[in-house]
């Protein structure tokens, strides 16, 4: 590929922001052909096509969208550098856009995004929530630059991407401080017939917790089931049923949702990772989860009962 005529990439970049060549003709006070000769000219120069039709709109392909994510930086940086020379402050924010797969408990992925705020550089952190096989396809189209999840990509994924393990985390049983008054002695005995509320099947947690219980024939009382890990919470805050949680955020759901620890899981443990497009993580707010991770979300293997 020839260098990039930078002239050609502006009214690219320009069409995808404007959403519509006529809108883009109107900001950059040029005429239609003008522009859609200068698109053509930049699809040549890449061999891909940058847009598709949508109707009597155009949408990104999935090189375009690549190509839009870079050009928004290239054009950023410019902005930044004409502040510098007209002699205003400058600190253009680092931005990241993070996937955070609803099995993931909210406690946790703050913990876990928290130490890219505390960078020197300012980071413009956005947050998407969703399931992990649309998060990993949002991944893949470029439109977000991590995913956080409770595990690593299977072998069958169509995506091309890394998971990078965070840590791992004990499981712990906690209850209202009214509910939890039943169910103080012979832990875990004491917990068969009792009312739980549980993570939807499919997610790590739920397998652990189905597997303890066969293990130590405790038969719960399910009475309900919660994709959402911060309204199961919510219910188990108003002593609807007892609930699981990581022990790396026990102190925080003590807190937070004045409930009693009942008990740590022997045999349960959740892990958390990073999925992104890179074998080697490099961009500088990643960078700082993963290194936090490591050293202080996840530091002490969980107590175990």
């Amino acid at each position: 590929m020839e260098w990039l005529n930078y002239h050609h990439l502006l009214y690219f970049w320009t069409v995808a922001r404007e959403g519509s060549i006529a809108r883009a003709c109107e900001k950059l006070r040029l005429a239609q052909p003008t522009i859609s000769g200068q698109l053509r000219a930049l699809e040549e120069s890449i061999e891909a096509k940058l847009f598709a039709r949508a109707g009597r709109g155009l949408k990104l392909t999935d090189t375009g969208q690549l190509v839009y994510r870079y050009a928004d930086e290239i054009f950023g940086i410019g902005r930044e550098l004409q502040e510098a020379l007209e002699g205003r402050p400058t600190g253009r924010p680092v931005r990241l856009t993070v996937g955070i797969a609803e099995v993931v408990p909210k406690l946790v992925a703050y913990r876990l995004l928290e130490p890219a705020l505390s960078l020197s550089q300012p980071v413009h952190l956005i947050c998407q929530e969703d399931k992990t096989d649309k998060l990993l396809a949002a991944l893949s189209n470029h439109e977000i630059d991590l995913v956080l999840t409770d595990a690593p990509i299977g072998a069958g994924t169509r995506v091309r991407a890394y998971s990078h393990l965070l840590g791992a985390s004990g499981a712990a049983l906690f209850a209202a401080p009214q509910l939890a008054e039943r169910f103080r002695d012979d832990f875990p005995a004491c917990l068969d017939g009792a009312p739980f509320l549980l993570p939807m099947d499919g997610s790590a947690l739920r397998r652990g917790l189905d597997e303890w219980f066969e293990a130590h024939g405790v038969r719960p009382r399910i009475i309900g089931e919660f994709q959402d890990n911060a309204l199961l919470k919510v219910f188990g805050q108003a002593g609807a049923g007892v609930f699981a949680a990581p022990t790396a955020i026990e102190r925080e759901v003590q807190d937070l949702y004045r409930a009693v620890l009942l008990g740590r899981l022997d045999s349960v443990t959740e892990r958390f990772y990073a999925v992104s497009v890179e074998r080697r993580l490099k961009h500088p707010a990643v960078v700082a989860i993963s290194e936090a991770a490591r050293a202080k979300l996840f530091r002490e293997p969980a107590p175990r009962l």
